[in-house]
């Protein structure tokens, strides 16, 4: 269907703000992008007057875990669930996600395979709507090692490497790694490096041949350099990010996908709500470095793209957007704070030539936000104010709810 949003103000993805404009969509695509002082007298297509609201790219969330529902223990529940359940609980968190504006997410890590089987089904055309899909599979992990519960144990070079192939043969966009300890698993210090340098590059490796992208989850210091000295694209969380692994970033041109919310939300929320003690433990021993370190980051020039590692305690599907508050807490500014949830979320995951940005030939992933996110972030949290979410050039959300096709 053709539509032609009018009286539009645009928030481009590159730093502009266009006003006065409008949008063509037509064939999946931003066909046209004019003043408002050219409008055809006959307009060719079903027109929406969006005056007094904004539009702006649809948003990427690059770090999601969407077979996981945000519960106070999500490795209990992960153990707990069958494969069934957790594909159930992925298809919700889908729809959650999208009518919240997410169009697109990377998913980094999910059991035995379980999101590759979730994206065919949504490709056979089961009636369900989602989130464009960057998938990762199994983690790969040291024996032992964070996420050990449904992740790909790996030791030594050959392993890892193998580990790594497994994932791409199943069908993964990005081989995730483990390179130090994390919060939400028993008995792993949070800073400890786990994975070894040789072991994720040999992963890496794979994945570049592949053509695929790699992440590595690390807080410690000494994590965090391994993965980038290793090769990886992104580094994901960095709680306790280094002056010289800043400048490794640089020099390297490494991403930090900072989850700035996730561990202040575990913190917040606490052993009241039904966080294990140790969680809350070691969220608490990290969350002034993180804050520190991300401030950091972003005052060097880290390129920074937005994610939520939604999925984890208190941190629920559809609420992504609480991320660009952080990040705006944090330093950015909220024209800052969407670009990296638009197009540095596209150039990280590979997509900036179609996604994230409002511009003539690009896929037509776009909102319509009732009122101005320049000047409060905080109002892309609430659904009922995204009167439209369009993705691939049709309506799919209205104010939080999802639509039939084309409606």
């Amino acid at each position: 269907m053709r539509r032609i949003l009018s009286n539009a103000r645009i928030i481009d993805g590159t730093g502009e703000v266009l006003a006065d404009r409008f949008i063509v969509v037509a064939d999946r695509t931003i066909a046209d992008i004019a003043p408002m002082s050219r409008f055809p007298e006959t307009p060719a297509g079903e027109v929406l007057d969006v005056s007094g609201l904004s539009v702006m790219p649809g948003m990427i969330d690059c770090h999601v875990h969407l077979s996981i529902d945000g519960d106070a223990d999500p490795i209990a529940q992960v153990v707990g669930d069958t494969a069934a359940m957790s594909v159930l609980r992925m298809a919700r968190n889908a729809e959650r996600t999208i009518a919240a504006g997410v169009t697109t997410v990377r998913d980094l890590g999910a059991r035995g395979h379980i999101d590759m089987s979730f994206r065919r089904a949504l490709a056979e055309g089961l009636p369900m709507a989602a989130p464009r899909l960057v998938l990762s599979g199994r983690p790969v992990t040291m024996t032992g090692g964070h996420c050990r519960q449904f992740g790909r144990q790996a030791d030594g070079v050959d392993d890892a490497r193998r580990a790594a192939r497994e994932q791409i043969r199943a069908g993964a966009d990005c081989i995730k790694l483990m390179a130090t300890g994390g919060i939400l698993t028993q008995g792993n210090e949070i800073g400890a490096a786990q994975l070894e340098e040789a072991e994720m590059r040999a992963a890496i490796e794979e994945a570049d041949k592949a053509g695929k992208l790699s992440a590595v989850h690390a807080h410690g210091a000494s994590g965090i350099k391994n993965g980038i000295r290793a090769g990886v694209q992104s580094v994901e969380h960095a709680y306790f990010l280094d002056d010289d692994g800043i400048d490794m970033m640089l020099e390297r041109g490494v991403w930090l996908v900072p989850t700035a919310a996730a561990v202040d939300l575990v913190v917040k929320n606490g052993i009241g709500s039904g966080i294990p003690p140790d969680v809350v433990e070691k969220a608490g021993s990290a969350v002034e470095s993180q804050r520190a370190s991300c401030a950091r980051a972003l005052k060097s020039g880290v390129r920074i793209a937005m994610g939520t590692d939604a999925g984890t305690p208190c941190n629920r599907h559809g609420e992504n957007a609480r991320e660009l508050a952080a990040l705006v807490s944090l330093g950015m500014t909220p024209m800052d704070a969407i670009r990296a949830t638009t197009i540095r979320g596209a150039e990280l995951l590979g997509l900036s030539d179609r996604l994230g940005t409002v511009q003539v030939g690009k896929t037509a992933d776009i909102l319509v936000v009732d009122g101005d996110p320049l000047a409060d972030i905080s109002i892309l949290r609430a659904r009922q104010r995204i009167p439209m979410v369009f993705q691939d050039g049709e309506i799919v959300a209205r104010r939080g709810e999802i639509v039939a096709s084309g409606s």
